[in-house]
């Protein structure tokens, strides 16, 4: 028999397909806050953007607290000081709308134009 036998490799293929495809959603997991619900479009964008998150008293650059002063120089080390990076700023729902516009404001100060707001849809009832 000349040819390549692909059964097996099709059958390692298919198993590992659907492994990533259970585990993918899993590794998206981020700090906890209840996001404040409104109506908008969802963004579709292919570059990972950098996520702060602020909840009461804290302040997290991706899963890592930060102190809010060593945030632009983490944010300068992270996008190499590219003011072009897509920044995401979740506020949990009982933070007050100041703090989270302090720390909105630090970011625009340190040069950094492309910082979205992010919450969630409503569910339909």
């Amino acid at each position: 028999m000349s040819e390549i036998n692909v059964t097996p490799f099709v059958d390692v293929m298919l198993v590992l397909l659907i492994v990533f495809m259970v585990t993918a959603p899993l590794l998206t997991v981020g700090v906890p806050v209840d996001l404040p619900k409104v109506k908008g479009s969802a963004l579709t964008d292919q570059k990972d953007p950098l996520e702060i998150t602020v909840t009461m008293g804290k302040v997290y650059l991706g899963e890592s607290e930060v102190e809010v002063v060593n945030l632009i120089p983490r944010l300068n080390a992270i996008t190499e000081l590219n003011k072009e990076a897509r920044i995401y700023l979740r506020g949990d729902r009982v933070v007050a709308y100041g703090r989270i516009m302090e720390i909105m404001s630090l970011i625009n100060s340190a040069g950094y134009i492309k910082v979205a707001l992010l919450t969630e849809n409503p569910t339909e009832n």
